[in-house]
């Protein structure tokens, strides 16, 4: 058996910024690209799942997922990696996921509290998409108090139902999960598809993970792989996956990994034309962090709940992408109209002057994402960063 295919650092950055960062013509597109999006309601400047959208989707603004998922139902809102936007087409492949899942709630709820179970089940089915407060079935528990989702059982029955695959999310109420019949909202002809065997979807599973990313190595942490779901399976999938020539193994510079035919046909292509991007944190790309020390030699931590005298970067901090380089960090804030530049900092090298001119137009792209009509930047920051923002009105 022939080894791995051989590639240089500089070849995996250009090809792995192509298969990301290459413009896409819809949300569709993107979501196409990238299999799922992963959830994060937390939103200093839009959401994460906002920030990836707007990375790949000329003329995106925050919020423009929501008309996908729940007018023209084109994707859902449920799991994946984790809580995730998926295309519909995926929603088959990924009841394996609700089966496993469904193991961990059998005792708590489908057994202990059954009745509540069939209560809420029947209620939505007569009175239509409902939150756990709205539901007539309340009951506390106190000794559920201080855990994930509290003293309510019509809660924790919900969330049971929805990570088993019973309901899933119809909309949303002030960011609030609006629960319905998983058959109200599962496109028919996706709801008779005959289920398939677990292993077999697992299998593909896996493939969908390096289809997201392009290039995927084995030793990626767990939640890369979705902790149990995909990671105690590589023994198997992954060999299986290279007989079938869905993914070839490759080495970069002594990293092993697998790419996809795709991604490996994306060497033969040129960079793409360089553009100052800012980066989700739970973006694809950024996944598998220690990769990208790896290949970029840029270390990212989320500071996020990390306590702030510790932070060294910021609480929200987007990595900046300009070329195959990551070339600084910046922390934005968007309310009532303003976006607010909190930090900024450079990674070492001069990004030359072409970031300039890319930064300026980028920087006015990002204002018309978070709908600002006007700019504000921290006087700490670096001058010829601010006086880029400042003055900006979109």
């Amino acid at each position: 058996m022939p080894g791995p295919i051989k590639l240089s650092k500089s070849d995996a950055r250009r090809a792995f910024v192509r298969h990301h960062f290459s413009p896409c013509k819809d949300q569709l597109e993107a979501f196409g690209r990238l299999r799922s999006v992963q959830f994060d309601p937390i939103a200093p400047v839009g959401c994460n799942h906002d920030l990836v959208l707007q990375a790949r989707v000329p003329g995106y603004k925050i919020g423009d997922w929501e008309k996908l998922a729940y007018q023209d139902r084109s994707i859902y809102d449920g799991w994946d990696k984790m809580a995730s936007l998926v295309p519909f087409e995926g929603w088959p492949l990924r009841r394996v996921i609700y089966s496993i899942q469904r193991k961990s709630f059998d005792e708590k709820i489908f057994q202990d509290h059954k009745e509540a179970v069939e209560a809420i089940l029947n209620e939505i089915a007569e009175r239509g998409p409902l939150m756990p407060k709205e539901c007539e079935f309340q009951q506390r528990r106190e000794d559920w108090k201080g855990s994930w989702y509290g003293a309510s059982v019509a809660k924790q029955t919900l969330r049971a139902l929805w990570h088993s695959g019973l309901v899933m999310t119809a909309g949303r109420k002030n960011g609030q999960h609006l629960y319905d019949l998983t058959e109200r909202i599962v496109p028919r002809r996706l709801l008779e598809q005959p289920r398939l065997p677990d292993a077999e979807a697992i299998l593909e599973l896996t493939l969908e993970r390096h289809r997201a990313m392009g290039i995927l190595k084995p030793a990626s942490a767990a939640e890369v792989w979705s902790y149990r779901l995909l990671y105690y399976d590589r023994k198997h999938t992954l060999p299986e996956l290279v007989r079938r020539q869905e993914i070839t193994p490759v080495e970069v510079e002594g990293v092993k990994a697998h790419a996809t035919p795709e991604f490996l046909s994306l060497l033969d292509q040129p960079s793409i034309e360089p553009r100052v991007i800012f980066v989700a944190p739970l973006d694809q790309f950024m996944w598998d962090r220690k990769m990208i020390a790896e290949f970029f030699g840029f270390e990212y931590a989320w500071e996020i709940y990390t306590p702030e005298a510790k932070r060294r970067w910021g609480y929200y901090v987007l990595p900046v992408l300009f070329g195959d380089r990551l070339v600084a960090r910046a922390e934005f804030w968007s309310r009532s109209g303003v976006l607010e530049l909190r930090e900024w900092h450079f990674e070492q090298g001069d990004p030359g002057e072409a970031f300039w001119t890319g930064l300026e137009r980028s920087a006015a792209q990002f204002m018309r994402y978070c709908s600002a009509t006007t700019s504000r930047v921290r006087d700490h920051i670096d001058p010829k960063v601010r006086d880029l923002f400042r003055p900006m009105v979109a």
